[in-house]
């Protein structure tokens, strides 16, 4: 193919991956994929079901990109720290990287205080599922939270690389949901 043309075809491929950029996260309202996955809680490993969780109420999802980065651990100290808030509205926390189960299960004490599970996806399937994978590095979860609510649809989600508003904007999300019994 002649010159132009090629450089016509690079140009337009670029225009079109701008019109049409990649979905970030699952929508609000969209069904979330129910997982099963080997996770940590105090360093203890246990079979982990998203479905068996949303039978008790909202879960709190939240991908991050690696165990002992000064971020993820930033992060998971703040979840720890604000889990009972969380467990007063009936919802309950769980995190999710493409780490192995060993490197989750020290971080599970030390950055998760035993205080909720970290769930290994080196597979990222879990990851691909919920759209959290992160483009620029694709072995590593983007740093993605949701709320997914019992029905199994997303609630809410956010999505920013900096730790700091992700407990803020869980906790205000699940507090938003109806309550069982409460008038609509």
């Amino acid at each position: 193919m002649p010159r132009p043309i090629l450089s016509c075809i690079a140009l337009m491929s670029v225009a079109a991956g701008l019109a049409f950029p990649a979905r970030a996260a699952l929508d609000i309202g969209d069904p979330v994929p129910k997982f099963t996955a080997t996770a940590a809680l105090g360093g203890k490993t246990f079979r982990y079901s998203l479905a068996d969780a949303l039978a008790k109420g909202p879960v709190v999802v939240y991908f991050f990109p690696a165990a002992d980065s000064s971020d993820c651990s930033i992060e998971a100290h703040a979840f720890a720290e604000a889990i009972d808030q969380f467990a007063a509205l009936g919802a309950t926390v769980i995190g999710v990287s493409a780490d192995d189960i060993d490197t989750l299960s020290k971080f599970s004490v030390k950055s998760c205080q035993s205080r909720f599970p970290v769930a290994s996806d080196e597979s990222k399937s879990v990851i691909n599922g919920f759209d959290a994978l992160m483009q620029t590095r694709p072995d590593f979860a983007n740093r993605l939270s949701y709320v997914i609510a019992p029905n199994g649809k997303v609630a809410y989600y956010y999505q920013n690389l900096n730790p700091d508003k992700h407990v803020e904007r869980m906790l205000n999300a699940v507090r938003a949901l109806p309550r069982p019994g409460a008038p609509r």
